[in-house]
């Protein structure tokens, strides 16, 4: 079976729903667990250009925002449902995220 790692940052205010959505969209499946995920704190840092919709900050400012990055495993017959889910309950316009083929094998 094909596996992603899914990364993406969100304000901590939102990260709980995030992790819920894409749980239940099957994201963070690991055996006979579910919603497995891992959460590392620290500061995101972008400047809006012109013509952005920014959730925080002001156009042609530079910011910083605290953020949670967000790792987990995906199957690869619900990468797309999971990044729907995602998409739907981050605040951002512009959602940071990268999405990596996985190497797995039995241990």
């Amino acid at each position: 079976m094909s596996k992603y790692k899914l990364i993406f940052t969100i304000p901590p205010s939102y990260a709980e729903k995030a992790r819920r959505a894409i749980g239940e969209a099957g994201a963070g499946k690991l055996g006979n667990y579910s919603f497995c995920s891992f959460t590392t704190r620290g500061i995101g840092r972008f400047r809006p250009e012109k013509g952005a919709k920014p959730t925080i900050g002001e156009v042609g400012k530079f910011e910083e925002i605290e953020e949670e990055r967000v790792e987990c495993q995906v199957d690869a017959e619900v990468v797309n449902d999971v990044l729907t889910a995602l998409k739907k309950v981050h605040p951002y316009e512009e959602i940071a995220y990268d999405l990596y083929p996985l190497e797995t094998r039995k241990l």
